[in-house]
C-alpha cells in the first residue's frame, strides 16, 4: 500500500510530564481518530512479564514472544488514554513502581523494540491515528503528516507529577521528583536506541504556560493545514 493511501498519522513526542497523554486523548476525541500510547506499550510488556514471571535478564526469547503477541487496545478517556490488556483496563497497575522499573529495562532492549514496531504500526487505521510517545515521529511513523514535539520546563513537569501523585495519596517530595526527572530526561536524550529528540521536521510546542485546551487548539490549528478535518 502506498504511503498516500494509508490512514493519516499525527505524532506527539516529548519528555515525561509534558502532557502528551492528555493532549493525545483530547485530540483523538476532537478528531474522532484512533489513539496509541507507546509508553503504555512498554509498560504493558513489563506488567505482563511480571505477571508471567519472565526474567528479563535470563529469558529474552520469552520476552520477545510476549511482545509480539501482546493483546493491547487503546481508547481516549476523559483523563487521558485508557489501556486494555487481555481485555481488561490496566489502570493504575501500569503506573506501579515495579512496572516502571521493569519498563525502563524493557524499553532499551533492541529486540523487544523491534517486536513492538509491528504492534504500534498496526494501530494506523482509518480515519487516522494520534500516536503518543518518544520516538513516534523519528522511528515508528517517520512518514507521519504532522509531527509535534511537546515540551515543558522540568520545573513545571515535576510540579504536575507531584500534584498527580499527591492526589492519589502518595507520599512524594517535589525536589526528589525534580531530580529524578532531570536524570530521566538525560537518559532518554542520550540513549543509543531511539533517543527522545524532535524529528527534523517536527513542530515544537511548549506547554509550560499553556492550559490543556490551549495546547490542543494549537495542534488542531496545525492539523487543519495538513489534514482534511
Amino acid at each position: 500500500m502506498a504511503v498516500s493511501d494509508r490512514a493519516p498519522v499525527l505524532t506527539i513526542d516529548g519528555p515525561s510530564g509534558a502532557g502528551k497523554g492528555a493532549v493525545s486523548a483530547r485530540l483523538a476525541q476532537r478528531l474522532g481518530w484512533n489513539v496509541l500510547d507507546s509508553g503504555a506499550v512498554y509498560r504493558a510488556v513489563a506488567l505482563a512479564a511480571l505477571d508471567r514471571g519472565i526474567d528479563v535478564d535470563v529469558d529474552r526469547e520469552a520476552l520477545v514472544e510476549l511482545a509480539r503477541g501482546l493483546p493491547l487496545a487503546f481508547r481516549a478517556g476523559s483523563d487521558g488514554i485508557e489501556v486494555e490488556l487481555d481485555g481488561c483496563l490496566a489502570g493504575d497497575r501500569l503506573r506501579s513502581e515495579a512496572v516502571s522499573v521493569m519498563a525502563s529495562r524493557v524499553a532499551v532492549l533492541p529486540e523487544v523494540r523491534a517486536a513492538l514496531l509491528d504492534l504500534q504500526r498496526g494501530c494506523r487505521k482509518p480515519p487516522g491515528l494520534i500516536a503518543d510517545g518518544r520516538d513516534m515521529g523519528t522511528i515508528v511513523f517517520p512518514d507521519a503528516e504532522l509531527k509535534v514535539f511537546l515540551q515543558a520546563s522540568v520545573e513545571e513537569r515535576a510540579k504536575r507529577r507531584y500534584k498527580q501523585l499527591k492526589s492519589k495519596g502518595e507520599n512524594v517530595i517535589l525536589s526528589r521528583l525534580f531530580q529524578d526527572m532531570q536524570a530521566r530526561d538525560r537518559r532518554d536524550r542520550e540513549r543509543a536506541v531511539a533517543p527522545t529528540v524532535p524529528a527534523f521536521d517536527a513542530v515544537v510546542v511548549d506547554s509550560t504556560r499553556l492550559p490543556l485546551d490551549g495546547v490542543v487548539q494549537r495542534i488542531i490549528d496545525l492539523a487543519s493545514c495538513r489534514f482534511d478535518i
